[in-house]
């Protein structure tokens, strides 16, 4: 369905919705050359604002048909204004600065145009680094629209070959180059809808009697229209999430959903638009999306709320933020739209019914064994208690000594479940049944300031954007292992973390603090030694301890000519840091290709054979070398 049957709706998007036009509006159609095979239809493996793990897409991703080396085409005329090389993120990054202000880049590229490609190696061997970001002279590279500037590939972080491209204002702001009008890129598909969910955001909120978040199948009722099975009974105040997703006409392949807009009774009430996202802030992605179901289920559900502590600015909301409040007795018919960039447009629909929240659903079914489950949700301590008894029962809520009684909110068959506000103060424990559970609550910690905690084996420094919002914080340590709150809840900047061992680190040069992730995943962290405490900085919670790296890199000889020498790479836990090549004592550039653990040379002079003693350097983050000699 085309966006001119939503017409007076979309009059009302563009001027509700400031952000949704273009930097140059009448240079939109046309001005920018499509970078690979112009003329031609070409495919995305990637689309503008599409969720990833950390980050919003900022560009598009071209499929360059599973090669590399194909011709990239400077999509204007300007001139290059920033080289980078990198081992991983971009990889090999074009930056082209065109006259209207704006600046395109290319990214994962294999290899630069030969003038540039000599300018880089020259500043390689100048800087004997080959992770190089280099500012040339505004005059000193200067194409035509349509020259050819590089050669795409797979380099830095890239899954797989294809051509990264953005466009960015003045500001840095990233663009949906989509919206300048590309032909090669055709979409008549409208997006497809997986599934909504609704989450509780107040403690009075219920959904169908029910505290915390549930989700909804759709069911398609036609053409680009979904519906729910049935009418959802609910209270108080709840936040909307959605999971779809869009495809483009003869691609597979699955992509993000451009602009979503929530009507409550006809009446526009949420929208957001993934068109223009400052690059600075592309990590708070993770509190657009729900980033704790993202975590345990890899299911990504966008909310069409703005929690607190998200600046982003791509919404426009009514009262509440986006949030919905739903009284009892009143109904609220809910209309979604989810548009791609070429405004085809996907309909669902369905009614939320305002309930009176019940204490009692049901009592029966008695369990065979006592089972409590406690939960943080928001600034809510829910408990969910089973019991073998036929009545519930209150439990003991203790805060600094003090005993408060907690009733049941409501009965689930033979779960009672407890909502508790934390703002009103941090439990130390609860008492069910004479059975004792305790917290390990440590303190309320605000978000945009700093603020220090400590106690006996661990210290926390957050900084003004550590946290999105206020974190109700969480530690432990047991046989070696620090756990700050868990995985699921994300920081936007860094937070520096001191940890103390019980026991002392005998041999302190080479060990470091490591996260243990999901699974067997871990990642290795450096930081300082200072007495027996270890310094160092994360953007993740959860569990932390200490590891020695015993062990140094390996290096091992794959090829030698005097073209080039390649060599294979790896290191058991801190992972490669540096590493240098020297022929008869002069240096010889190596890159470093992380996807496949490969060092490879390239030469300033490529007359000149490379003939004699080659010794190459590699040393891991905690300063194991192994050195590598041979001869040529």
């Amino acid at each position: 369905m085309r966006l001119s049957k939503f017409f007076l709706f979309s009059t009302f998007t563009s001027l509700f919705f400031s952000g949704a036009s273009a930097q140059n509006p009448e240079e939109a159609e046309g001005y920018f050359l499509f970078p690979i095979h112009p003329g031609r239809q070409n495919f995305l493996s990637g689309s503008m604002g599409e969720i990833r793990p950390n980050h919003f897409h900022g560009g598009i991703d071209i499929k360059t048909d599973q090669v590399t080396g194909l011709p990239v085409y400077a999509a204007a005329d300007g001139y290059i204004s920033k080289i980078e090389v990198s081992s991983y993120g971009y990889g090999y990054m074009l930056y082209l600065t065109h006259p209207n202000g704006l600046t395109t880049t290319y990214a994962h590229l294999e290899s630069f145009a030969p003038a540039i490609a000599q300018y880089v190696l020259e500043m390689q061997y100048a800087k004997q680094s080959f992770d190089v970001k280099l500012t040339p002279a505004k005059d000193q590279f200067v194409f035509k629209r349509g020259d050819v500037i590089a050669k795409s590939g797979n380099t830095g972080g890239s899954a797989g070959p294809h051509l990264h491209f953005e466009v960015r204002d003045a500001k840095n702001n990233l663009q949906n180059p989509l919206k300048y009008g590309f032909k090669e890129i055709q979409d008549d598909v409208a997006p497809e809808v997986q599934a909504v969910a609704l989450k509780t955001m107040s403690i009075d909120a219920r959904i169908n009697q029910l505290f915390g978040r549930q989700e909804f199948a759709v069911l398609k009722t036609g053409p680009n229209a979904y519906t729910l099975k049935d009418t959802i009974r609910a209270n108080g105040l709840l936040g909307l999430e959605f999971n779809a997703f869009d495809r483009y006409t003869g691609a597979w392949n699955k992509n993000g959903v451009q602009q979503v807009d929530v009507l409550v009774g006809g009446k526009p009430h949420y929208t957001h638009l993934l068109d223009n996202i400052p690059f600075d802030y592309q990590r708070m992605v993770s509190w657009h999306v729900n980033y704790e179901n993202l975590k345990l289920t890899g299911k990504s559900f966008q909310k069409c709320y703005i929690d607190d502590g998200n600046t982003l600015p791509l919404y426009n909301t009514g009262a509440h933020k986006g949030k919905l409040k739903i009284n009892p007795g009143a109904s609220y018919p809910i209309t979604m739209l989810f548009k791609d960039s070429y405004n085809n447009t996907t309909t669902l629909q369905f009614v939320i019914q305002g309930e009176q929240p019940v204490s009692n659903h049901t009592f029966a079914d008695l369990v065979k064994k006592k089972k409590i489950n406690v939960e943080v949700a928001e600034d809510i301590l829910k408990i969910s208690a089973a019991d073998t008894g036929s009545t519930p029962k209150n439990i003991n809520l203790f805060i600094r000594n003090k005993r408060y009684d907690l009733i049941p909110s409501y009965t689930v068959q033979s779960t009672s479940v407890y909502l508790y506000d934390l703002r009103g103060g941090l439990p130390d424990s609860i008492i069910y049944n004479g059975t004792t559970q305790k917290f390990n609550f440590r303190q309320a910690i605000p978000n945009n300031t700093d603020y220090s905690y400590a106690d006996n084996n661990l210290a926390l420094q957050f900084y003004p954007f550590t946290l999105f919002d206020t974190l109700y914080l969480r530690s432990n340590y047991e046989n070696g292992v620090w756990t700050i709150n868990d995985v699921t809840t994300p920081l936007f900047q860094p937070l520096r973390v001191t940890i103390k061992p019980e026991v002392p680190i005998t041999d302190k040069t080479t060990a470091g603090a490591v996260w243990l992730g999901w699974g067997k995943s871990r990642a290795f962290i450096n930081g300082v030694w200072k007495d027996d405490q270890f310094t160092f900085t994360t953007r993740n919670l959860g569990k932390y301890t200490i590891m020695n790296d015993t062990k140094p890199p390996t290096v091992r000889l794959i090829s030698k000519s005097p073209a080039m020498v390649r060599f294979k790479v790896g290191d058991d836990l801190s992972g490669l840091a540096s590493y240098r090549a020297e022929i008869n004592g002069q240096f010889l550039l190596l890159k470093y290709e992380h996807k496949a653990a490969m060092l490879y040379s390239e030469k300033l002079d490529k007359s000149v054979p490379l003939k004699g003693d080659l010794t190459v350097w590699v040393k891991d983050a905690v300063g194991h070398e192994t050195i590598f000699k041979t001869k040529i």
